[in-house]
């Protein structure tokens, strides 16, 4: 704990350094250091993201994540419940899911006390143990088209609670690791796609939402 607190203060000591995010996983944070990031949202803006990836446990357990989905929902509660905006990752597109079980994801993540989403596409790195699994059973794997993505991204989105701010809508591999799927898109032209096929569509965040959440969202937001 006192290693990571001199790494967070000396960060907060840097000229324009007006808070922190942090970036960690479910399994990773103790009530001690709760208890600091707590304190510190009192003078300086925290949020705390957690890497969620899936909220499937047989998901989790075939990527090796190391927790389960309950252990997700409860450091989210957790942060939350100290007023500290939080934050969450999921990978769309992991072998074995469904479409289906692709959107319902928002519906679960929904019900969730969460500030902010940043959802990324599946990307196939070199030399993971993943890459080795798509290239030895590729019926396992769906790696969607640009247009594929763009279309289950929106439908995803209008099945979310509009409370959640969506900070992003892909990530992007240096190109020299990255197997698939390789799109030719930087993330600022690919959010303009996703913005221009909700104008086409008319579509808007939560209104396929479902069910209704009864979180409250948490102040400033």
């Amino acid at each position: 704990l006192d290693s990571l607190i001199s790494k967070y203060e000396e960060a907060l000591a840097c000229p324009d350094v007006v808070g922190l995010i942090v970036g960690t996983r479910p399994d990773c944070m103790p009530d001690t250091l709760l208890d600091y990031f707590s304190a510190l949202s009192q003078k300086k803006f925290v949020m705390i993201e957690y890497g969620l990836e899936s909220t499937l446990d047989r998901t989790l357990t075939r990527i090796n994540r190391g927790h389960t989905h309950a252990e997700s929902e409860e450091a989210i509660r957790r942060t939350a419940a100290r007023n500290i905006y939080t934050g969450a990752h999921l990978i769309l597109g992991l072998p074995g899911e469904s479409r289906e079980e692709i959107l319902h994801h928002a519906d679960i993540l929904s019900a969730l006390p969460l500030t902010t989403l940043k959802l990324h596409q599946l990307q196939l790195i070199r030399g993971t143990r993943m890459a080795r699994e798509q290239a030895e059973h590729p019926e396992q794997f769906h790696l969607y088209t640009a247009d594929e993505y763009i279309d289950m991204v929106i439908d995803f989105i209008e099945r979310l609670n509009p409370s959640i701010v969506v900070e992003r809508f892909v990530s992007q591999s240096p190109k020299e690791l990255l197997i698939a799927p390789d799109w030719g898109l930087k993330n600022f032209e690919f959010t303009a796609k996703v913005n221009k096929r909700i104008s086409e569509r008319n579509a808007r965040q939560g209104r396929l939402l479902n069910p209704p959440s009864s979180e409250p969202v948490l102040p400033g937001m």
